[in-house]
């Protein structure tokens, strides 16, 4: 898996530059805005004048609350409340905590969940998934991806969770192209506490947290702080991971206003693990890692990944009556950071560099260690605006960020030291990215049973690229509007609930599409979203369907074509699809047991797929064709499930199992390129009490994957004609057999 710097965060680097003035799109967005908010302003006008709506605090998150779906909303969703995280926090990255959800399947590049860490729903990867933190965006501008190892522990600070499948509802930044998972950290906490959280497991994985809350102070003012270091080995080897955070929020309330400023800071140095473990040695040698074995002798020590990111956050909410309330936020991320790398034998002239004449000789190539750095800004400002009377609610909201950041790469050393420069950077590039939208929403309960939804949504970018690490001369300047609906309509009566809806998504390319040339720049995506689905809650039991259809227009997957600079490069495939059924359920059976479970079935399709297979024997690439071909990474079965038992007051057992079916490395369906299906178990045992001297205490351990199943859940491949052969080559990424973590937690 490629580093930040690398592929997601990219590979170049960017100059601070000064806004620019917006082009004519952008001009024509407005206009666009403006109906939109006039159109949801004007639907007020027909609401009916019902009794007033029941809101006299401000406990609640605004910001959250105008990009979340409601309970009635017609999405596929899940919730995840504060006592079901900690639950489940023993020291892995925010992925595995949701490895339970519906459709998920999660992924470390070191084995074990800590450090790199990636999460697919539906099949569908993080750069599609849109992820907020506190309703402000948190995808990489660029790459779009999502990086949690930058802010390790932070589901520590996590006060709820929701996952939406599918479109969902409007939100802030990145397009969610098939999910969205939105994370809020501003509930208000009234009473003081004090608590600390310290677990232990295999491979000398550490995780150490402090946390406290001053409660209401004067009844108006409150102030939150965590302090956290997470720490492993890793099971790949030198997969090591050394991770540091905080978090600290203050916040004023009254019956009108809040007002709050969050401040937390990840800082994380793993060494890499990103290139995954050859077929031929999976057998033999499942940890092997390639990465500094350039290096003569034993591998360089410091091929590490370093990067600190700092968040602002600065929120203000106000009632206005009974009616209408409001928020209005700004934030500023700070990102900063390199991987290094021990190239050997690395020609000059790739740096830029001339041939070095020693005296006696020329010399061409040297050893030399690299940095590559992304050093960037990312700012902007979210708000919205909701009405609720009786049977009509109606949110308009938006937000506006901009991303500046350059890239740059670094000789830290060289065996030729004399050939290269002191602090030589061989590029310096910059890039500006802008996103501007609004969004309009307008829920109306029609009568007892009956409720709609409709959502709009107008969203703009404008990219400016200057120059690729591998093609610095090539310059991208492109602009995008997209106008996103969706309607849908719920009914409810005696416990039983059912949903249909539809959804339009627009996405654009990444940063790393554009390097494919001037002859091959990439078309924007869309996604066409149908989602049906019921649920009935009763005393004891609830259980629940979602049947769902995703169409998508001009989908960017890889097909192993080469672009301009010999780089492979997505590309856009006319016709694609996802289709599929999630069944969950609950159950108590009796006071000492309950159940939980869900099982998804899905067919993901393209229509029609070009292979291209580098030639090596007679140059340029040949091609190879097929009708109807499965879609990467798209498992048609996953599955979780956990039985609980509770023995004896205070003590819980859980086991905890998962199900994930045959996944393809690529998009031909060969099974000589796919990852084996699995089923892994888990189990949980803990136990807590409360004193006079400590309000709760309890200790955990968790065993996973206990019948020490060897198990891959993510990797790549590539293919190549050589010697009149075509050979396959696959990498991956394997996970941990049989390993523990333990951990006592004490709330004061």
């Amino acid at each position: 898996m490629p580093a930040k710097g690398e592929c997601f965060h990219s590979d170049g680097s960017l100059l601070l530059r000064p806004i620019p003035r917006p082009p004519a799109k952008f001009q024509y967005m407005k206009k666009l805005v403006f109906s939109i908010a006039f159109t949801g302003i004007a639907s007020l006008l027909f609401a009916q004048k019902e009794k007033k709506f029941n809101d006299t605090t401000l406990l609640q998150p605004v910001e959250v609350q105008a990009i979340r779906a409601a309970e009635k909303m017609p999405f596929a969703k899940t919730d995840i409340n504060k006592k079901e995280i900690e639950k489940n926090n023993l020291g892995q990255d925010l992925p595995f905590l949701l490895n339970q959800t519906p459709s998920v399947v999660v992924n470390s590049d070191a084995g074990n969940g800590v450090g790199y860490t990636g999460i697919r729903i539906r099949g569908t990867d993080a750069t599609r998934i849109n992820v907020t933190l506190n309703g402000i965006p948190y995808n990489d501008a660029e790459s779009q991806g999502t990086f949690f190892v930058d802010l390790p522990d932070f589901a520590s600070s996590a006060g709820s969770i929701q996952v939406q499948r599918g479109v969902g509802t409007s939100s802030n930044g990145a397009g969610a192209f098939g999910a969205s998972i939105n994370l809020s950290t501003n509930e208000l906490n009234k009473k003081f506490y004090a608590s600390t959280s310290n677990s232990y497991g295999s491979f000398n994985t550490f995780k150490n947290n402090i946390q406290f809350g001053s409660g209401l102070l004067g009844k108006h003012f409150t102030i939150d702080g965590r302090l956290s270091r997470i720490s492993s080995d890793g099971y790949i080897d030198r997969a090591s991971s050394s991770l540091k955070s905080f978090y600290l929020s203050s916040a004023y309330t009254d019956d009108k206003n809040s007002l709050r400023l969050n401040v937390f800071s990840g800082k994380e140095k793993t060494y890499q693990a990103w290139n995954g473990v050859p077929e031929n040695l999976l057998a033999g040698n499942r940890t092997y890692n390639s990465a500094g074995t350039e290096k003569p002798g034993d591998p360089y020590d410091n091929e590490t990944d370093n990067y600190t990111q700092t968040h602002y956050q600065f929120f203000y909410n106000h009632k206005f009556n009974n009616y209408w309330k409001g928020n209005a936020a700004f934030f500023v991320t700070r990102g900063k950071g390199y991987y290094e790398q021990y190239k050997a034998n690395k020609k000059l002239s790739d740096y830029g560099l001339p041939d070095y004449f020693n005296g006696t000789s020329t010399i061409k190539r040297t050893d030399l260690v690299r940095r590559l750095w992304l050093d960037n800004y990312f700012y902007g400002s979210i708000f919205s605006l909701q009405y609720q009377k009786y049977k009509t609610q109606l949110i308009i909201g938006g937000g506006y960020n901009a991303y500046d950041g350059k890239h740059y790469g670094e000789i830290k050393w060289a065996a030729v030291q004399a050939a290269v420069p002191a602090n030589y950077r061989w590029y310096n590039l910059t890039a500006y990215k802008k996103d501007f939208s609004l969004y309009s929403k307008w829920t109306q309960q029609l009568n007892s049973h009956w409720q709609s939804f409709a959502d709009v949504q107008v969203r703009s970018i404008g990219y400016r690229i200057h120059g690729f690490r591998d093609n610095p001369a090539l310059e991208t300047d492109e602009h995008y509007t997209f106008l996103n609906p969706k309607l849908g309509i719920t009914y409810f009566n005696k416990g039983w609930q059912a949903y249909l809806s539809y959804a339009l998504a627009g996405k654009e390319p990444n940063r790393d599409d554009f390097e494919a040339g001037t002859s091959q720049q990439p078309k924007s995506e869309r996604l066409h979203d149908v989602e049906l689905g019921f649920e009935r809650k009763m005393s004891r039991t609830s259980f629940g369907a979602n049947l769902y259809y995703m169409y998508y227009r001009n989908q960017l997957v890889l097909t192993g074509k080469i672009n301009d600079v010999g780089a492979y490069t997505r590309i856009n495939i006319p016709n694609s699809y996802r289709a599929g059924m999630e069944l969950q359920g609950k159950a108590i059976i009796s006071k000492w047991m309950n159940l939980a479970a869900n099982i998804s079935f899905s067919e993901n399709k393209i229509s029609n797929f070009t292979e291209y297979i580098d030639d090596y024997d007679n140059g340029g690439q040949q091609t190879k064709f097929y009708r109807k071909t499965d879609i990467s990474f798209s498992p048609s079965v996953v599955g979780g499930a956990s039985i609980n038992f509770i023995p004896v007051k205070h003590a819980e057992v859980n086991l905890i199992s998962k199900y994930v079916g045959r996944q393809n490395l690529d998009n031909t369906s060969q099974r000589s390129r796919s990852l084996n299906p699995y089923y892994l178990q888990d189990v949980r045992l803990s136990y807590s009490i409360e004193t006079r001297m400590v309000k709760t205490a309890s200790i955990v351990l968790q065993l996973n994957n206990v019948f020490n199943k060897k198990y891959e859940p993510n990797g790549y491949s590539f293919s190549y004609i050589y010697g009149g052969e075509l050979t396959t080559e696959n990498y991956y990424f394997p996970m941990a057999g049989m390993n523990f973590m333990v951990g006592v937690n004490l709330r004061f």
